[in-house]
C-alpha cells in the first residue's frame, strides 16, 4: 500500500503545483480537505522555515501522517524586503490583513513602487519546505528565485504575485506568462520541491523497508 503524505495547505493553486512537482515521490498526496480536517494554523514564525514547520507539525499531529508544509513570499529590495513573510496577507505600507483580496494586494504593491525605476525594482521569491514525521523528526529545504517587479500585471498562469514578477532571461515575461511546466522547473517552489522530492523518496524507501 502506498503511504500517504498530507500537504499542509488549503491553497488550491499551491496544491495543483505540488501534484506535479512531487510526482514519483513514493507517497500518495492528500490534503486536509480530503481527510475532513479543519486546518488553519496560526503562522506566527519569524522565518519561512518556522512557519513551514508550524504547518507541517500541525498537519502531522492531526492526521498521524507524514506532512509537508511550506512558506513562501516575495521580497522587494526597494521595500526593505517587504512583503516577505506577510506576502499572503499584505495590505501595503507595512500593514498586514487577512481580509484583502489577491488582486488588491497586487495593486497595493504596485502603488508602493510608483516612481521606483526598474534598476531598483529587484525582488526574489523565497520558498522553504518542512517535512514532518509523526514521531517528531523534521527535514528542511529552501530555494530562492531572483527577478524584478514589473509595472503592471500580465499573464493568466500561476497565482499570488506571479503576474508582477519579471523572470530574467525570458524576454520580459512575468512568471504568470510562463507555461506551468517551465515555471515549475525554474521557480522557487519547483526548486525547493526538487530538493524535497529527494527527501521524500528516501523516506518512502525507509517506510517500504520498515
Amino acid at each position: 500500500m502506498t503511504p500517504k503524505l498530507i500537504i499542509a495547505s488549503n491553497n488550491r493553486g499551491k496544491l495543483r503545483e505540488y501534484a506535479g512537482l512531487l510526482d514519483g515521490c513514493g507517497f500518495e498526496l492528500v490534503t486536509p480537505r480530503d481527510l475532513g480536517i479543519d486546518f488553519n494554523p496560526a503562522e506566527t514564525g519569524a522565518t519561512y522555515e518556522e512557519n513551514a514547520a508550524i504547518k507541517a507539525e500541525e498537519a502531522a499531529r492531526i492526521s498521524g501522517l507524514p506532512a509537508l508544509g511550506d512558506d513562501s513570499g516575495i521580497e522587494v529590495d526597494a521595500l526593505d524586503g517587504r512583503p516577505g513573510l506577510f506576502s499572503a496577507r499584505y495590505a501595503g505600507s507595512g500593514i498586514f490583513s487577512d481580509d484583502i483580496a489577491e488582486s488588491e494586494q497586487l495593486r497595493l504593491l504596485l502603488d508602493e513602487l510608483i516612481g521606483v525605476p526598474d534598476d531598483r525594482r529587484t525582488a526574489r521569491f523565497v520558498c522553504a519546505i518542512a517535512i514532518a514525521l509523526p514521531g517528531g523528526e523534521m527535514r528542511f529545504v529552501r530555494a530562492e528565485w531572483p527577478g524584478h517587479i514589473g509595472h503592471e500585471t500580465r499573464g493568466e498562469n500561476g497565482f499570488g504575485y506571479d503576474p508582477l514578477f519579471i523572470v530574467p532571461g525570458y524576454g520580459g515575461r512575468t512568471s504568470a506568462e510562463l507555461p506551468p511546466d517551465e515555471k515549475n522547473r525554474i521557480g522557487h517552489r519547483g526548486l525547493a520541491a526538487a530538493k524535497a522530492l529527494d527527501v521524500l523518496k528516501e523516506l518512502s524507501r525507509e517506510a517500504g523497508s520498515g
